[in-house]
């Protein structure tokens, strides 16, 4: 395996999808990570498969304050320091228009896809960032920079996720660097919806003739994690395989 960096990151919600490519970025560059998510048994399979040598785990749900401490803690004790923080964990039960959304469904998408990531960025400022420096990344949405219809409430949590992005950029610098990645669809078990049954015509769509994979995601999260991104903060970068290309035409 790769050589240790000395570096170590924490990455939400990564048991599979764009988290797990993020980790596993991390892990083959050197890093030692830990990872979080909801469901046990399938943190402990990540773990196997990224490396148990390298890679830790922590449960809970990410909007839980005690979680938010419990897995910075653990990152701290087993590796005596986060360097990296990458918000991913997210969540969008509903699908359909925003008109008829119920507001507790509202209140539950801002509290794990926003109010989580301010929570988990001020944990590990206090506990390593604010005096030895690092990166956060978080992993907004195109969904964030247009209207994004029966995907309403999401696609505000994450309007709301690259504003945060900017707030927490200019109050860390310049010790710690923040940016935002802006996916388009990802093949991932969390977006199926947008795809499942016709990914050649939703992949049609998109110059570059696919939909994403979470090592495309992976590759610009380890971008802005590294020493070649060091003049970057507060910045949304679009991973959109160019679908936004098209915006406008007929």
């Amino acid at each position: 395996m790769t050589e240790l960096s000395g570096k170590a990151a924490l990455v939400t919600g990564a048991s599979r999808g764009i988290g797990y490519g993020v980790a596993e970025a991390f892990v083959a560059r050197g890093d030692r990570v830990c990872i979080t998510g909801r469901n046990e048994d399938a943190l402990k399979e990540a773990v196997e498969r990224l490396g148990s040598d390298r890679v830790i785990y922590a449960v809970g749900k990410a909007h839980d304050e005690a979680h938010q401490a419990a897995a910075v803690e653990r990152t701290m004790e087993a590796f005596g320091r986060v360097d990296y923080l990458v918000n991913n964990a997210g969540t969008n039960p509903v699908f359909g228009p925003i008109a008829d959304l119920d507001l507790n469904v509202a209140r539950k998408v801002f509290e794990t896809n926003v109010v989580s990531a301010l929570g988990f960025a001020q944990r590990t400022w206090h506990a390593w960032q604010k005096d030895n420096g690092g990166a956060i990344v978080n992993i907004a949405s195109v969904a964030g920079l247009s209207p994004s219809p029966f995907i309403g409430a999401y696609g505000v949590s994450k309007a709301a996720m690259i504003n945060l992005t900017v707030q927490l950029a200019h109050e860390f610098a310049p010790g710690v660097r923040v940016n935002a990645i802006a996916p388009a669809v990802v093949k991932t078990k969390f977006a199926t919806a947008l795809y499942e049954g016709r990914e050649e015509e939703a992949a049609a769509a998109y110059p570059l003739g696919r939909l994403g994979v979470p090592s495309d995601i992976g590759g610009a999260a380890a971008f802005l994690t590294s020493e070649q991104s060091d003049w970057v903060t507060g910045q949304t970068l679009v991973v959109d395989g160019g679908i936004f290309l098209n915006a406008g035409t007929g």
